[in-house]
This record gives C-alpha cells, structure tokens and sequence, in this order.
C-alpha cells in the first residue's frame, strides 16, 4: 500500500534517518517504537504528508485515504461535538447535495428523450450506488457507536466543543479520524487522553475494523494487544520485527546479543590483522603479505552496536516522615454542582503505606475527589487528613507553576537534598533532559518536557502521601519504569489516577472505581480489577438471584419484596434481560458475517474482472443495505436493554 525508500532526514546536519526502506501493507498493524528523539513522530509526518524528507521518497495510490492523530493539534471550538465528528462524513454530504442537485434538475426538465436527460439519470443511479456503497443511510448510528465508545455520553453530543477540556477535543477528533475509516490510521500517542474502558473500546475497534495501522504508543498493554508488527528506530536505522511487542524485546535482546559477539569477533580480527602488519611490516619477505592485510583492513565493515542505555538508574524517594496510621480517611463524602451530583455517600480510608489506585471513565469525579483531598473546592461530609500527613500533588498541570526562567538543572538542584544532588545529572538523563538539555530554561520547553519535569521535582521532595494525576501521560518506557521502581520502594501512601494498566500492574493493593455516582472498593491490584469486572454482571445477577430464591423459600412469600420489586417481578426482568442479550449476541454475529461478505466481495471488486461485472455491484449495496438495517437493530435492542437493566437498580 504505502511504499518508503531510501528515507534520510537531517537535521542542523544531524542524521535522524538514513536510507531506510519498508512497506505498509494493507490489514497491518504497526508499532513504532524506540527512545524519545529517535523519530517516531517525525516518520508519522512524512508518511502523513506533512513534513518532507531531505531525501527518499514515499509512494501511495493517489485514491489512498490517510487518516493521522498528532499528540497536540489546535482545535476548533465553533460546533458540538456531534457537528464536529460529522465532518468525518462531508463527502457523502458532498455528494447528497450532487444527487440532490440532479433531482433538481430532472424535475425541471421535460426532455425525456434526449441524450442529456438519460445522462442526468446515469449519473444519479451511479451516485444513489455510491451513496449505499459509502453506508450513506447510517452515519449517524456510526457516530453515536463511536462517540460513546470513546467516553462521551447521549447529553454531550449536542454541547459545545469549548466546553470540554484539551484530551477531551483530543477524543472528538480520535473520532473523527476513526468515522473516516482511512485506508492507513497514524495514532501518535492515542491512549494519552483516555480512561480504561475506553482503551480497551479503540483495542476492539483497532483489532476488528480498521484497515492498516501505524502507532506510536507507550502503553505497553495497548500496542501489545492491538499490533502484531514492531519497527524499531534506532540509530538512524530500522530493524522490522513481524512479531507484537512483547515478543520483540525478547528477539531485540537476541539481536542486540548477536551483534556483541559479531562486534568482539570482528575487534579480535582487527587486533590479528594489525598486530601481523606490526610484526612484519619492515620484512621483505612479508611484504606482500603485509600489503594483502592492510587492503584487508580498509575494507572491513564495521560492525556497529545500536546504542543501548544499560545504566540501572535506581530513583530513590527521600524516607518518608512517619505519619499517623490512617493517612486519609472519608466518610459520607457528597460533591455536586447544581443538580449534577458527582458522587455521593462516599467512605474510604486509606492506611498508612498503602498504594491504591482510582480508576473509572472521565468526568466520573477521580480528580474531583483529589481536588476534595486538597481542599481545592467546597464539599459535603467528613474528610480527615492524617496525622503529620505532608502531600506531594502532581496535577495534570503542574507543568504551569514551574519557574521560566530557570534552567532544568537548577530547577531540580533547588529541591534536591543530600546524597541525590551528585546524581542530578543521571536522573535527568532517565528522564531525557541529558547532555545540553539540562541547561535549557524551563520556558522554551514543550508541554510534555514540563510535565516531566515537574515529576522529577515531585520525586525529590521529602512527603508521606504523594497523589499523582495520570503521571505517565508523557513518559517514555523506560521512564515509566523509573518512576514505577521509585514508587514501589517508596514508604510512604500513594494515590494513583491512571488508565495506564501496565504502569498500575504490581503497583497498587487497591482499586478504587468511580461510576454512577458511587465510589466502590477492589481489593486486589489493577489485572484482579479488570478480570473480575467483565463477570461483575453475572455473579451479580446470580447473587441477587439466589439471595431472592432463599427469602422466598425460607418465607414462601413469592411475592415478598426485594427493595422497589418483588421476586417475580426481579425474575421477569432479569428473562428479560438474558432474552435481549441474546438477541444482541444474534444481531452481532449477523453483523460480523456480512461484514466479511462485504469484505470478500470488496476484494473481488478491486480485480479487473469485478469492476466490470455490475451484478456484483448490486449484491454489494443489498449487503450493505442488510448491514446497515441489522446495525439499526442492534443499536435499538442495546438502547432497550439499557432501559430495562435500569430497573434492576
């Protein structure tokens, strides 16, 4: 599909790439990976299109649609949020106006005979084909799907862009891009600005739907569970791995291995060959010889070793003060604004120690209820600080109160104490601010820079409760593996708001979850978390079950109430509840296989022989008129099954 050759990018006279070459090809599912500066975004903007290579070319079909994610973007904030995502389908409003337009001009003429009147009807048949073909019929029930798969609720589609902060409107144009359905998707850094469930959501839709994909990411479980190719940049090179990420550290370490010894190979080599012309340079005897080895020499290959960063940066929090044996305890806990209650009823203590983690889809009150704990805003109910409790609070814009005028070094240097301040330098380095960028004043950095900045400073100050709002958003691996390693060790309280899973996975004792208003304790780390929400429903069902059967045999009251319902009536709902999930099951299959109908039959189109048969055209927009009348099915059992759970709350 997408052909790049011979790409080589300098910069100030800096190689970034160097003659590199490789093919897109249709259904991948690429990760490009490496250290930060090695040119991951940069490759993304060349295949996009918006930035030119100093040499190298890359090659797409003029008909190809790319559909590309940067990790910041200006937004425009003039429509809703369902008047955004509906530019994604401007070219079938395009061409409902030219059908529109030739309805028109049918209806005015009265040359039914002539060339040009059965011309206008051609081009209207073509164009009503075309408009089946594109799923012109459903778009709207596609942008719902996709709006509410990435987090927005039926009450913001109709709310201005404005009202929502930055990673929202990062979401609205995620699905924008994923509406297009491009022939290629380029994500760089997609899961930044999304909570769990919908990670998992653009998994499934990455995995099932989307044509090729080519992503940057740092969340190990996303690009683990989505790609099953890793391009690695390193050194100005590639190395192309056809294998998920996981089993290309393995390979890479193989790699990495292999080029050592062939590296100490070829030094031993080096070491005969001129310790021979040494011994022997000045004997006429050996004078061919001599000559023959140093040929030798000048054409040797080097072996070249892919620069590894194999320092084992241990970041070590200063000891914690001790503090009293509850660190944090809330009981009754109410946050409203007006008549929209963010939660409620909410009791939680946290011990001394303890590392625990909230969770649950945005807007949902995680960073509220820490705003609560920092006495930031008004709230109701009882919330006690411990006793001699000192908090270290990294805010999503914490990067805002750093000083700019002062350099990285000095920035750190100011809140370092004892033994840390000899490493200032290494610990910048994990954090890629080595060399000449430790030097840069603070106000010439970018958003991510300063983020990361004001982690390290965090890091370095003597607390016992460190509360910390989605920390890895712009954290590389490595660095993320750091600060994890910190944290771990750390004696003291940890409060963590994340939607990285593998970042939170051996981190965290506890899972707190935010939904509905409520605020539910896990026991367990993040994996015991999420496992035991996808059967959360069914022992649910069956304990609710089962408590209502034992109360009605003990009591032989079938009627007895149970909260607002008696038994009979809990137990219709929940036949009801099993009958629409299973024709939900139906409509999904239905869907599924036409869909790889569509697929096929799309295949045998795209051959010389399908273009010309027009019976394959008609079957084609039966199938996609069937698709798209099942999905409306779906969509209105979903929206009946959402009704009728609701009266079992």
């Amino acid at each position: 599909m997408i052909s790049i050759e011979g790409l080589s990018v300098e910069f100030g006279g800096t190689p970034l790439f160097d003659d590199i070459t490789y093919v897109i090809n249709k259904k991948d599912r690429i990760a490009l990976v490496g250290k930060n500066g090695a040119g991951k975004s940069t490759m993304l903007k060349i295949i996009a299109g918006l930035q030119q290579p100093t040499s190298g070319m890359v090659n797409a079909p003029k008909e190809m649609t790319i559909g590309y994610l940067p990790q910041q973007m200006l937004h425009n904030d003039s429509r809703t949020v369902r008047e955004e995502a509906e530019l994604a389908f401007s070219h079938i409003f395009s061409l409902e106006n030219r059908i529109n337009n030739i309805t028109q001009q049918l209806a005015e003429r009265t040359d039914y005979e002539s060339v040009s009147y059965n011309n206008l009807i051609d081009c209207l048949t073509h164009a009503n084909e075309e408009l089946a073909m594109m799923g012109g019929m459903n778009y709207q029930g596609e942008i719902e799907k996709t709006l509410i798969g990435l987090g927005f609720k039926r009450t913001d589609f109709d709310r201005q862009t404005s009202e929502f902060s930055g990673g929202w409107r990062m979401r609205i144009e995620l699905a924008k891009i994923l509406l297009q359905n491009p022939d290629v998707l380029l994500l760089d850094e997609p899961t930044n600005h999304l909570d769990i469930e919908s990670i998992q959501w653009l998994e499934n839709f990455l995995s099932t739907r989307a044509n090729a994909v080519v992503l940057v990411s740092h969340d190990r479980a996303f690009i683990d569970n989505v790609t099953s190719r890793t391009i690695e940049i390193t050194c100005g090179r590639i190395y192309d791995y056809k294998v998920n990420y996981s089993k290309y550290v393995v390979l890479r370490a193989e790699r990495l291995e292999q080029q050592k010894r062939a590296y100490e190979n070829q030094q031993k080599q080096i070491a005969d060959t001129e310790d021979f012309i040494e011994r022997f340079r000045y004997k006429a005897t050996k004078a061919v010889q001599v000559q023959s080895r140093i040929k030798q020499l000048e054409k040797i290959d080097l072996v070249e070793i892919d620069e590894v960063d194999n320092s084992r940066l241990r970041l070590k929090f200063p000891p914690a003060p001790r503090s009293g044996d509850f660190t944090l305890i809330i009981e009754n806990l109410k946050k409203s604004y007006g008549e929209h209650v963010v939660f409620q009823n909410v009791d939680l203590r946290i011990r001394r120690g303890e590392k625990v983690a909230f969770v649950g889809k945005n807007g949902e009150g995680k960073s509220t209820l820490v705003k609560c704990i920092m006495d930031e805003i008004p709230f109701e109910g009882d919330l006690k600080i411990g006793h001699n409790v000192k908090i270290g609070y990294f805010a999503q814009n914490q990067a805002q109160l750093l000083d700019g005028e002062v350099t990285v070094f000095d920035t750190i240097d100011r809140v370092a104490v004892g033994d840390i301040r000899t490493k200032i330098r290494d610990i910048l380095g994990a954090f890629m601010f080595g060399g000449e960028a430790s030097e840069k004043k603070v106000k010439v950095l970018s958003g991510g820079e300063k983020s990361r900045l004001a982690m390290i400073r965090l890091l370095l100050e003597p607390v016992n409760l460190l509360i910390l709002d989605e920390p890895t958003n712009h954290l590389d691996m490595k660095s993320k593996d750091v600060l994890k390693d910190a944290i771990k060790e750390f004696d003291g309280t940890v409060i963590v708001v994340s939607h990285d899973r593998e970042f939170l996975d051996g981190l965290v004792e506890k899972v707190y979850e935010f939904g509905d208003g409520k605020v539910k304790e896990h026991l367990g780390g993040i994996f015991d978390f999420l496992q035991k929400k996808k059967m959360d429903s069914l022992k649910e069902l069956e304990q609710k079950t089962k408590v209502n059967t034992d109360k009605a045999i003990s009591q032989n009251d079938d009627t007895r109430q149970v909260g607002k319902l008696s038994y009979e009536e809990r137990k219709e709902i929940q036949k009801e509840v099993r009958r629409f999930e299973k024709m939900i099951a139906d409509d999904e299959m239905k869907i599924q296989k036409i869909e790889k109908e569509i697929a096929d039959m799309e295949v045998i189109l795209s051959t010389p022989d399908g273009v010309s048969d027009i019976s394959l055209y008609e079957k084609h927009t039966n199938l996609k008129k069937e698709a798209d009348l099942i999905t409306e099915t779906w969509m209105e059992h979903t929206t009946e099954l959402e009704e009728i759970k609701k009266k079992l709350d």
